[in-house]
């Protein structure tokens, strides 16, 4: 625990905020710039000398709920959170649950990649985001699951042609590295209904599943090659790329095309492709 550190950069925050900020009145005879100790204090439910001893650098070593108490009180952001704990000598405690909500930028991203296919996975596989391309693509290799349902694990182990997927080298490691990403991230979402559900429903479901889960490997998804049988343009060679949205826990993956050939298939589908196609 860095007591000195952990003192200044609570000073810093608390001064950047002002009453309206987070609900108080601004009031008179107001000196100091931001807020007041004792209003932070209030905020995060602790006795006013406590939190005065943590600023002056000379208090205990704060526990992770007094630390996740002064994140809210002082509406830190995701990076400033983790550095808290960081400086406390703790780890970040797991957010409650994914995000499904898909940043702006990304969205824009999605819209700008008009002959790449690409969409955005959250911690759970669902498919949260899709552009057009995406959807006439994955809807072709009816690797699209359903509206409502867009869970790339139940799509995958709930398939009728399981075990011919399993058979392709290419599927068959997809599947692999699902099962293995999806164990990260119930690792780090242990209280999340949703992942654990999902957990159960598959081990019940799919003994394929359940042997690769009971393997016990972990791995983040990352890049792979890829090659799409395409029942309009044949096949397409692609690298199956995988970027993080680090702040959500979400990735946009996109096919890119491997060789001019590729690219000029993909160019294909997209005048192919209705003008009003939705993901």
């Amino acid at each position: 625990m860095d007591r000195a550190q952990l003192a200044d950069f609570l000073r810093t925050r608390r001064a950047r905020l002002t009453p309206p900020d987070v609900g108080l009145p601004y009031g008179e005879r107001r000196r100091t710039p931001g807020l007041r100790r004792e209003e932070v204090a209030r905020l995060a439910g602790m006795s006013v000398d406590y939190y005065v001893r943590l600023e002056q650098g000379r208090g205990p070593r704060p526990s992770r709920q007094i630390l996740n108490s002064l994140g809210r009180a002082l509406l830190l952001t995701t990076d400033e959170r983790a550095h808290l704990f960081h400086l406390a000598g703790e780890t970040p405690a797991p957010a409650a649950g994914p995000r499904t909500d898909v940043p702006d930028g990304v969205l824009g991203l999605l819209d700008a990649l008009t002959d790449v296919p690409a969409y955005v996975l959250d911690a759970k596989y669902d498919i949260v985001a899709l552009n057009p391309l995406a959807s006439l693509v994955m809807g072709a290799l009816d690797h699209l699951p359903p509206p409502g349902d867009r869970n790339v694990i139940r799509w995958i182990f709930g398939s009728p042609e399981l075990r011919a997927h399993l058979k392709d080298e290419e599927t068959g490691r997809f599947a692999r590295t699902s099962v293995m990403d999806l164990r990260a991230a119930a690792a780090r979402y242990p209280d999340d209904k949703g992942i654990q559900d999902l957990v159960v429903e598959m081990l019940a479901l799919s003994p394929q599943f359940a042997r690769l889960w009971a393997e016990h490997d972990v791995e983040i998804r990352r890049d792979q090659r890829k090659r799409l049988r395409h029942p309009l343009v044949g096949d397409i060679d692609v690298l199956c790329q995988v970027l993080h949205v680090p702040d959500r826990d979400q990735r946009v993956v996109f096919y890119a095309p491997r060789n001019a050939a590729a690219a000029a298939k993909l160019r294909e589908l997209t005048r192919c492709a209705p003008a009003n196609l939705k993901g």
